[in-house]
C-alpha cells in the first residue's frame, strides 16, 4: 500500500471524477438506481480551501459488504429518514446517530437519554418505560436529524460487485475516507468553525472532518481513483417516469 505525503493529498484531491449529483428532495424513489454503490455527502457551508473549489465531502459510505439484500436506494432510505412522518432510526444508521448525537451537545440537550442505545428495548428496560417511551421521547430529535440530512447534497457510483472482504465498493469507500479525513495530519480542506462535526461525541469526527468514525487514520492506496473513474463513468442517471416518456 502506497503512503502518500501531503502535497499529493491535495492533488489528488482536486482529481475530477464524474458521477452523478442528486439530493434528497426526491431521489431515493426515483428509478434507474443501481443497486450497489458508493455514496458522498457534502454539507452547506463546507468549502473546499486547499484543494480546490466548491463543496467539500463530509461522508463516505457504502452498504452490503456482508451478505445482505440491502440496496444502495435502501442505505440512503436509512439515512434519509421516514417520508411520512420526518423521522428515523438511529439504530440503523451510524449517519443518524453521529448528528443527533452532536445536535445534542451544541443545543446543550440532556434528552434523549436513550439515543445511542444500541436497542431500544434495551434502553426501554434502563430506564424503566416501555419500548414506545422511548421512540416517543427520541422523536423530535429523530426529526431533527432528519432535516438535516435532507439539506445534504450527496453523489453516487454505481460499483455492481458482491459483498466480500475484496469488495471494490469496500476498496473505495476505506480509501476515500483515508484520503479525505485530516485525523492526526495537517489539515487540507479544514471543517469550518461552524461545522456541527465539532460538537460530535467521537474524537475521530471531530478531528476528520467528515462524519465517519472508521478507516480515518488508515493510509489510502492511490490506485484506487482509478477504480472510482472506471466506475464513475459507466454511472447511469436515475429517471422519473416522466422524463422517460
Amino acid at each position: 500500500m502506497t503512503i502518500c505525503g501531503d502535497s499529493t493529498r491535495s492533488s489528488l484531491r482536486s482529481r475530477p471524477v464524474s458521477a452523478v449529483s442528486c439530493g434528497f428532495t426526491n431521489p431515493v424513489n426515483r428509478p434507474g438506481w443501481p443497486t450497489h454503490g458508493v455514496y458522498f455527502f457534502f454539507e452547506k457551508g463546507e468549502q473546499r480551501t486547499d484543494s480546490g473549489e466548491g463543496l467539500r465531502v463530509v461522508r463516505v459510505g457504502t452498504h452490503a459488504l456482508r451478505q445482505s439484500s440491502a440496496t444502495l436506494r435502501k442505505r440512503l432510505a436509512q439515512h434519509r429518514g421516514i417520508v411520512r412522518d420526518g423521522s428515523g432510526n438511529h439504530r440503523s444508521s451510524i449517519f443518524r446517530l453521529l448528528i443527533g448525537s452532536a445536535l445534542k451537545k451544541r443545543e446543550g440537550l440532556a434528552e434523549p437519554a436513550s439515543w445511542g442505545v444500541k436497542d431500544h428495548r434495551e434502553a426501554a428496560a434502563l430506564m424503566g418505560i416501555t419500548g414506545s417511551a422511548v421512540k416517543a421521547m427520541e422523536k423530535p430529535l429523530e426529526c431533527a436529524v432528519t432535516v438535516y440530512i435532507k439539506s445534504m447534497p450527496f453523489l453516487f457510483v454505481p460499483v455492481p460487485d458482491p459483498p466480500g472482504p475484496e469488495s471494490l465498493r469496500g476498496v473505495i469507500e476505506r480509501n476515500s475516507i483515508a484520503l479525505l479525513s485530516n485525523y492526526r495530519r495537517d489539515a487540507l480542506d479544514a471543517s469550518s468553525a461552524q461545522w456541527l462535526g465539532r460538537h460530535a461525541d467521537r474524537e475521530r469526527v471531530r478531528e476528520s472532518g467528515l462524519w465517519n468514525n472508521n478507516h480515518v487514520d488508515e493510509a489510502y492506496d492511490r490506485r484506487f481513483l482509478d477504480t472510482l473513474e472506471c466506475s464513475a463513468q459507466e454511472t447511469p442517471l436515475p429517471t422519473s417516469k416522466r422524463e422517460r416518456s
